[in-house]
């Protein structure tokens, strides 16, 4: 079982877990704002049981999922639609992390995982809940069959501060389009759309506090996706975006 203790507050510069990566292996394989600090950010304050069962719902290249599994000891199951299983077990096993202890699964999360009903203890899921997740019946319907009672879901959305659809900025239309930015909304969207599940107790949501850190390592990458998305934040875009956690319970 996952179980939250006290919250706690510590400067955001300070990412043990997330640092003890190599800069160089960081900046190939992330895919947007830094997902181990997010990921570093969202289970700080919680005790997590060695061995849990957790699903990397989202998981990408998997860089997160070994984080999870070496620096939190957990039994981890990445779970990707678009990622290759060969080349993320490859990755997982150059840094040293035992097959049984990481698990690459291609499955859509949209519609529904491989699994056993409540075979995870828990969920985690890192800048990739927003593609699947505003469906109001997903929560119910698709992810939770397959978390324990008393399981705990974490999540760290890319939002919004507010929701600016009706008049989006040109900022941020610099790098995204109208379609694209309809998957990104603000923590009242999100609280509407978690608090429609009748099996899950919200146990937290608010807005995160390494957005702009988790952004300018991804700005400095070298690639053009990060290209892409740096003429929106270097006209000010940041100021209208937020990552959001979330965390649920499931009764």
């Amino acid at each position: 079982q996952l179980h939250t203790i006290a919250p706690s507050r510590p400067s955001m510069n300070n990412f043990p877990k997330a640092n003890s990566f190599d800069v160089n292996l960081v900046r190939s394989k992330i895919m947007g704002p830094n997902p181990l600090k997010l990921c570093e950010e969202l289970l700080r304050g919680v005790n997590i049981a060695k061995g849990s069962r957790v699903c990397d719902l989202g998981s990408g290249t998997g860089i997160a999922s070994v984080m999870l599994a070496r620096e939190y000891g957990l039994d981890v199951y990445a779970v990707d639609l678009w990622s290759d299983p060969d080349e993320n077990r490859a990755f997982f096993r150059e840094m040293s992390v035992p097959d049984e202890r990481i698990h690459p699964v291609k499955a859509n999360a949209a519609e529904g995982l491989p699994f056993e009903p409540e075979f995870f203890d828990g969920v985690v899921s890192i800048d990739s809940y927003n593609y699947f997740g505003r469906d109001s019946h997903y929560l119910g319907e698709r992810l939770l069959p397959y978390v324990k009672s008393g399981g705990r879901i974490y999540l760290s959305i890319p939002g919004m501060v507010r929701d600016c659809h009706d008049a989006l900025p040109e900022e941020l239309l610099l790098s995204w389009t109208p379609e694209q930015l309809d998957y990104i909304h603000d923590a009242d969207y999100w609280r509407g759309i978690v608090s429609r599940s009748t099996e899950t107790e919200l146990l937290e949501l608010r807005e995160m506090e390494s957005n702009e850190e988790v952004w300018a390592d991804w700005l400095r990458q070298d690639n053009e996706y990060a290209a892409g998305d740096r003429k929106a934040m270097e006209a000010g875009g940041g100021r209208y975006l937020n990552f959001i956690k979330i965390v649920l319970r499931k009764k």
